[in-house]
């Protein structure tokens, strides 16, 4: 058995602060582990309130400078594309710095490395087709306009389980509309945006402050950028608890606030679906990713006419899935990332049984004799599952697929509203028709028909009732960024009663 690693052995990453790099005030580090071997492989800054003060006061200098104030549009939208191309030239290595630092599939990181710079590339087209509007007002010898003004200081809390695509869903935007950033990632994983920084950001020598990184825990670190007077808005991603307090901390100092929080998403298959199509794509929304995503479709509703034919098909099917190292290109299901989450998911397997759900295949953790290891668990599935159960209601965050029957449409559309969540959905059938009318019934932010986990930089992502607030990637998303302001400009001689507000037409 190989010794643990010591601290001198340990790859140190330092926080980035007004385009300088530097420890944490206290000298204090905490360290990063590999979720495959459960072993150290870095030390992180354990910054608090006085670095976050540091980090936001310089975002608040930068935002203001006249380096980046009066930065044309259209100078942002290079900048943007140069930050393309350098993420292009080390996305094969940032996915490897993903992998080891939060044990997902090599497959499925390098495919969102490589896939990222199209955000940078489509909001740096956008940077000059911001536009204000000249309104036609009704009042004469008034000519009135708006402008789309950046918000200001943004801070950006970032989840563990994808953090460089959420970081660019995050900053593409928001560099394209002209304000400066601080990003606090998970304490789990802060290696790749450290990385990130250093090989795509640094380059590019930006007004310092721009972009600033700081590291720690969620109360010492997250809840001082979240209350920080000068921060004018919060982009959170994680969990719904977590995501109310946020929410409700950033009311206090009525921030600006976008939301991007859990789900329970119901993947509905009808009777008229392809049905190996479905099958695989059951399998991806859970499996995938080893189902430690907030649009996992946890919740497999399948037509009763065909519920024993479907399950023998999916059964099969998840049985062959591969454990493994994650750095494997042929690896299909990873470790969990966390600790505490791979005990959150075995507690959700007790509570299935408990609550009379039928384990049809795993349930449990998974050896190095499945292939897995210590933070593995077994592909699992849960038949004669019913939507009251917690593990319908309550979102897993794990390899954990719930099948509930359903009868018809009617009752599917019921199941599949009938949770707190509304983030993704899935329809699988040949019908238009009900394609069309699933599509309007579903309280989701997104419907997926005849496909799972698709996303791109063009298309609004973001959930319905707690699954958050705001939206992310498209047009929608830089309006997150912006606010509107009035211009007035009487152009007339007479400046009218100064007693009297004009709000007639003849005023």
């Amino acid at each position: 058995m190989q010794d643990r690693p010591t601290p001198a052995k340990l790859q140190t990453y330092k926080a980035y602060i007004d385009g300088k790099w530097c420890d944490a005030d206290n000298g204090k580090t905490f360290q990063s582990f590999d979720p495959y071997t459960g072993e150290p492989w870095a030390l992180i800054p354990e910054c608090g309130a006085a670095e976050v003060d540091r980090a936001v006061n310089a975002a608040y200098r930068a935002f203001e400078s006249p380096a980046w104030a009066n930065m044309t549009q259209t100078a942002r939208g290079r900048l943007l594309r140069r930050i393309a191309q350098n993420i292009e030239k080390h996305s094969e290595h940032l996915a490897q710095i993903e992998v080891r630092d939060n044990g997902k599939l090599i497959s499925e990181m390098a495919a969102q490395t490589k896939y990222l710079p199209e955000w940078f590339y489509y909001y740096g087209g956008l940077a000059d087709k911001i536009t204000g509007t000249v309104v036609p007002v009704d009042k004469p010898d008034h000519f009135t306009y708006t402008l789309r003004e950046p918000v200001g200081v943004c801070g950006f809390i970032i989840p563990w389980n994808s953090p460089l695509m959420l970081v660019g869903w995050k900053l593409a935007p928001a560099l394209a509309a002209g304000c400066t950033v601080v990003i606090k990632p998970s304490e789990y994983t802060s290696a790749s945006l450290l990385e990130f920084i250093k090989l795509v950001i640094e380059p590019l020598d930006l007004p310092p402050g721009v972009i600033n990184v700081v590291t720690g825990y969620g109360a010492a670190t997250g809840e001082p950028l979240v209350t920080h007077p000068k921060v004018a808005k919060i982009a959170f991603t994680g969990g719904s608890t977590t995501g109310a307090r946020v929410g409700a901390l950033a009311a206090q100092t009525f921030k600006k606030v976008s939301l991007e929080l859990g789900g329970k998403s119901p993947n509905i298959v009808f009777d008229d679906c392809v049905i190996d199509d479905a099958v695989n794509g059951a399998i991806s929304g859970i499996f995938a990713a080893t189902g430690q995503t907030c649009i996992a479709g946890s919740r497999l509703l399948v037509q009763e006419s065909i519920h024993e034919k479907f399950m023998a098909k999916l059964i099969a099917t998840a049985k062959t899935a591969k454990l493994g190292n994650p750095m494997s290109y042929d690896t299909q299901v990873g470790p969990v990332t966390t600790p505490p989450q791979h005990q959150k998911i075995l507690s959700y397997i007790d509570i299935a049984k408990g609550e009379g759900a039928k384990c049809v295949l795993g349930g449990g953790p998974a050896g190095p004799e499945m292939g897995g290891g210590r933070y593995f668990v077994q592909p699992t599935i849960f038949d004669g599952v019913t939507n009251k159960m917690r593990i319908a209601q309550e979102e897993v965050f794990g390899p954990v697929l719930s099948v509930i029957k359903f009868k018809d449409e009617a009752e599917a559309v019921q199941i599949a509203n009938d949770v707190i969540y509304g983030l993704g959905s899935g329809v699988w059938t040949q019908s238009v028709r009900r394609a069309t009318q699933m599509a309007r019934k579903i309280r989701a932010g997104t419907v997926w028909v005849n496909t799972y986990r698709a996303v791109s930089f063009t298309m609004p992502f973001g959930g319905y009732k707690a699954s958050g607030l705001g939206r992310e990637n498209g047009l929608d998303a830089i309006n997150e960024y912006l606010q509107t302001k009035s211009v007035w400009i009487n152009t007339g001689s007479n400046a009218g009663n100064p007693f009297v507000m004009k709000t007639s037409s003849n005023t």
